[in-house]
């Protein structure tokens, strides 16, 4: 079985750490490590089922072959990726309720 190739852009990793440096002055160093293992856990799923991932229904022509999943436990919270020829691109880790086209 051929494993897919992860990239993960330096927006997303950006947005990982800082929610958690967030999470981690607001409400203890618990719940931040909690957010990294569930943002760990969406990317692993990304990752291992592409597929998997809600497809986006953006205005913009260059998101149309974007797709999201929530971050389990954090279900506001949505990690966005594309994903062609066995390389899975994440390209935001984002709470769903800010300007999602703007951001992408």
């Amino acid at each position: 079985m051929t494993k897919n190739r992860l990239v993960v852009s330096d927006a997303a990793a950006t947005d990982v750490v800082e929610q958690a440096d967030w999470y981690s002055t607001q409400s203890g160093k618990d719940l931040a490590e909690r957010w990294e293992a569930a943002v760990t856990s969406a990317i692993m799923r990304a990752l291992h089922r592409p597929s998997t991932g809600t497809p986006c229904h953006f205005q913009a022509a260059e998101l149309h072959d974007l797709r999201r999943t929530a971050i389990s436990g954090f279900p506001r919270h949505l990690l966005f990726y594309r994903f062609d020829r066995r390389v899975v691109f994440i390209l935001r880790v984002v709470h769903g309720a800010r300007n999602l086209e703007a951001l992408l």
